[in-house]
């Protein structure tokens, strides 16, 4: 897969911003198996206290795949809460993908946008 650069900014501005609320913000960037988690390299691994709490898939509208969801069924099961920010207009889409594979109800959704004004 071709890297995304909003893929990585997402990632990066996440981290940035959840190091105040966790301990350790463990990072994978696009193609990067850096940071592990019980066999998986989830985009972000959040812990305090050398404790695991959540993992976190950041996601942009051409990553939005069945292919995708299956993997965030995996995540969902590793026993910590799963994550996915996605672009807001794919919200929607995120939800329904989320239903077919049966962890909905195990799964937060966060959203970003991406504003650009020119003069």
């Amino acid at each position: 897969m071709e890297k995304n650069p909003i893929h990585d900014w997402m990632i990066n501005h996440l981290k940035q911003k959840l190091s105040r609320e966790y301990d350790e913000v463990r990072i994978n960037l696009e193609g990067e198996k850096e940071a592990e988690f019980k066999g998986h390299y989830p985009d972000l691994i959040l812990s305090n206290h050398g404790l695991v709490l959540s993992v976190v898939e950041v996601e942009t509208h051409e990553s939005l795949t069945s292919e995708k969801a299956d993997e965030w069924k995996a995540l969902s099961g590793l026993g910590v809460k799963l994550i996915i920010m996605a672009p807001r207009a794919a919200k929607a889409k995120i939800i329904d993908l989320l239903w077919k594979k049966g962890i909905a109800d195990r799964t937060s959704v966060g959203s970003y946008d991406l504003n650009v004004q020119m003069p």
